[in-house]
């Protein structure tokens, strides 16, 4: 037993210092200077590589390989977590090959906080090394931003089950069935079919001054502004501020198969208070809670 225990010991302390040296020798690689790609945010905006900087000079990329894919969707799942602690320090962004409205649904429903951009039409994955054949490939990619605005490749590493950029499979690995038979799952919650975004509506009166208390009473950030409605965002939750004297709140919900919930829906005593299309709907409950339903784009 005392050998056993020695040896993990030997080994823990040889993979560390493998490890120190393997950042030693990515630091050391030579930097490329890339172009300044340009992309799509999850709203649909035009952004390009340098302004995924904002104030920061080191930026973190990480290659994803979209919605389809539950292990990149669990290595997200992870960087959610820590990313207040990540942009304290480098901007991050997470690239992925989906479109716009299927990142801005799916990042709804996993609450994620981290921005999103689409490479769809861009040779940024291809030339960064995590495309082939069509086929994208999971990982992260490194870059600073010099003094001219001109950006530089540092350094860049390939994600996969019991890599350092996912805790899970170590926990797993210390467990007596090990990792080797974990699929991670799509959906969050396996108890019901409804999943919860995190995109409240707020109906408000005096629209004005509601906005400047949110922003600047509250510190709520401002993300877009439309019409009659601004998209303000706080601790993970986007909070849609409607000019409305109904005053009313609406959550959004999400689901597979909106046939299915909605005949559930109804003959449970549900009201259809709008419907957007056939695939969107406004619901109001007998008890009180009114939301947003719609079917999550595949």
């Amino acid at each position: 037993m005392e050998n056993i225990h020695a040896e993990i010991v030997q080994l823990e302390n040889e993979l560390h210092e493998k490890k120190q040296r393997l950042a030693e020798l990515r630091q050391n690689v030579p930097e490329v200077k890339v172009e300044n790609y340009p992309f799509l945010t999850a709203q649909g905006e035009r952004v390009t590589l340098q302004e995924l900087f904002h104030d920061k000079k080191e930026l973190i990329v990480i290659h994803n390989m979209g919605k389809s894919c539950s292990y990149c969707t669990m290595w997200a799942d992870g960087f959610n977590g820590v990313y207040h602690h990540i942009k304290t320090k480098a901007a991050f962004v997470v690239a992925t090959p989906d479109t716009p409205p299927v990142q801005a649904d799916f990042a709804a429903v996993r609450r994620w906080t981290f921005p999103i951009i689409s490479t769809t039409g861009s040779r940024f994955t291809e030339d960064m090394g995590f495309a082939e054949h069509g086929r994208n490939r999971p990982g992260v990619s490194t870059f600073r931003l010099d003094q001219n605005g001109d950006v530089y490749r540092i350094a860049q590493a390939r994600f996969g089950p019991g890599d350092n950029f996912c805790s899970v499979w170590h926990l797993f690995d210390l467990l007596p069935s090990g990792s080797t038979d974990f699929r991670p799952a799509s959906k969050i919650t396996s108890e019901s079919p409804f999943e919860l975004t995190n995109n409240i509506a707020i109906q408000v009166h005096d629209y004005e001054n509601a906005l400047d208390f949110y922003e600047n009473t509250m510190g709520m950030k401002v993300e877009k502004i439309f019409d009659n409605e601004t998209k303000l965002s706080i601790s993970g939750v986007n909070l849609y501020l409607e000019n409305n004297e109904s005053g009313r709140v609406y959550f959004e919900l999400t689901v597979e198969n909106i046939e299915k919930s909605r005949e559930m829906l109804l003959n449970a005593g549900c009201n259809i208070t709008k419907e957007y299309s056939s695939k969107s709907l406004m619901i109001s409950d007998p008890y009180g809670l009114k939301f947003h339903l719609y079917e999550s784009n595949s």
